[in-house]
């Protein structure tokens, strides 16, 4: 494929700051920078993939602002997933057909850029973009995105998180517009510009700022969030001493506790009323598999849920027999007795609250 694509050149030392070309940064790490480097790079100040995070708007599920103060002071979570490895390795191909299609130039970013103000403000853009003399107009942010998120990135839109992240790149480099390009589902392109929006940048400035100052250089730990993503880490902080015994006030228990409860009701009645709201969509249905509004799909009821092989088993007990087959499986009572201290190791962390009051 060819591709529109302008190679960054890396000058001598002196030279640094003039290749840059962003108005309101400098090089901070050379992009073949070591990753300890690098590391240590992202630890000291707040980067682009920090700042969905902080605001909290990471999905909830993968990241939240917890997981970056933990990754600040040294205690990142290490487990990346293979979305987050396969949308690196297949960057540069969306970065080319975003090249392709629109017809803007790119180029590879030297390395780490640091604004020259404030040396917490970092970002490693994913591409330059050029215009057509040559110089650095902007920057591209490439993104991986399943088939499912399609309805994120129609009629131009960019969902929440990418489209900070590039206004984090604007406010760190000084560029008047950038662009977000995502390959969704494997097969469609969808990109957009975006301008320079001096209000936002502002806010983001001064949340990020205010946010970096607490809780990396005076080490506050942020406030507990209920993000998904917060619970899977916490989980995963501590080496369990088993049977040992943490002391707590007293009122700060009872608080938690029936601020637990309540909520516990609270979630059984918003249960209830979901599960009434969503039996009537079921008898409204009937024996079909979709709802509709004229052309428009309502809900659909199908069948592709979770398949019933108990059931299964015992009414069709001959055909299970011929579609059963043995699999592989860890020998988990051996491994506790043999191995408790391995053992303890993977096993997940739950909180349980008992109903007897204290």
């Amino acid at each position: 494929m060819s591709e529109l694509l302008i190679p960054a050149l890396f000058g001598l030392p002196g030279e640094t700051a003039a290749l840059v070309d962003a108005p309101t940064a400098r090089l901070l790490l050379p992009a073949d920078a070591s990753e300890e480097e690098w590391h240590a790079a992202r630890r000291d100040g707040i980067g682009g993939s920090d700042v969905a995070a902080i605001l909290g708007l990471g999905g909830g599920k993968y990241t939240s602002p917890r997981h970056v103060f933990e990754a600040k002071h040294g205690r990142p979570d290490d487990v990346s997933s293979e979305a987050a490895e396969v949308g690196r390795e297949i960057e540069g191909f969306i970065a080319g057909l975003f090249s392709k299609r629109s017809g803007v130039k790119i180029g590879n970013p030297p390395g780490t850029l640091v604004h020259v103000d404030r040396d917490w403000m970092r970002v490693n853009v994913d591409r330059y973009t050029y215009g057509d003399c040559g110089t650095v107009t902007g920057l591209l942010e490439c993104k991986n995105r399943s088939e499912y998120q399609m309805d994120d990135w129609e009629d131009g839109a960019v969902p929440d998180a990418p489209a900070i992240q590039t206004h984090w790149g604007m406010a760190v480099g000084g560029w008047d517009h950038g662009y977000v390009a995502a390959l969704i589902g494997g097969n469609k392109l969808r990109w957009s510009r975006l301008e320079r929006d001096e209000e936002m940048i502002e806010y983001l400035v001064d949340y990020c700022g205010r946010w970096f100052q607490r809780h990396v250089v005076e080490g506050f730990e942020p406030e507990p969030d209920g993000y998904e993503a917060t619970t899977d880490l916490l989980a995963k902080l501590w080496s369990v001493k088993a049977e040992a015994v943490v002391q707590v006030d007293i009122s700060k228990a009872k608080e938690l506790r029936a601020r637990r409860a309540d909520l516990k009701e609270q979630e059984k009645a918003l249960a209830a009323s979901l599960r009434e709201v969503e039996n009537e969509m079921r008898l409204l249905t009937g024996e079909n598999e979709v709802a509709q509004v004229g052309d428009k799909a309502a809900w659909s009821w199908k069948g592709n849920g979770t398949f019933a092989s108990k059931k299964f088993t015992e009414a069709e007990p001959e055909m299970a027999a011929e579609y059963t087959h043995m699999v592989p499986a860890i020998d988990l009572d051996r491994l506790k007795e043999e191995k408790p201290e391995t053992y303890g190791k993977y096993r997940a962390r739950q909180l349980r609250v008992p109903a007897k009051g204290i």
